[in-house]
């Protein structure tokens, strides 16, 4: 399950862990999910963040490949409020409802409580470590 922050990170630089996960995703080493309210989370905060050269479309194209490999999952409880910020709860609730092991975020603070769920939380860089992915 990856985190906004992810994605956002992974748009403003190719040479860092969070564009190493994107670059990942589809590929079969890991699962994703996904739910309208996540996309629309994601799309509102990828484009308030467009910088050249990456543009609108770009963010689009982006998001329309992430929805068509992921797994779409409907959310029927809502846990809400459960962490501090509602747009981490998004993240949370999806990661429940697809019975995902963990979210990958740069605020592994944010998401104090996630354990409750049988979640770990991770970086994006132990993340690869995990997958094999980083040596």
């Amino acid at each position: 399950m990856l985190d906004t922050n992810v994605l956002v990170a992974a748009l403003r630089s190719r040479h860092g862990s969070s564009f190493k996960v994107l670059s990942l995703v589809g590929t079969g080493k890991f699962e994703t999910s996904v739910s309208v309210p996540l996309v629309l989370e994601y799309e509102d905060a990828l484009m308030r963040d467009v910088r050249r050269p990456i543009t609108m479309r770009d963010v689009g194209d982006l998001l329309d490949y992430v929805c068509s490999v992921s797994n779409r999952q409907e959310v029927f409880y809502l846990w809400r409020p459960t962490l501090r910020d509602p747009k981490d709860d998004l993240v949370l609730e999806v990661a429940v409802a697809a019975g995902c092991e963990c979210i990958v975020t740069f605020n592994q603070r944010d998401f104090a409580g996630a354990e409750r769920f049988g979640l770990r939380v991770m970086p994006p860089s132990e993340f690869l470590l995990e997958i094999g992915e980083l040596s």
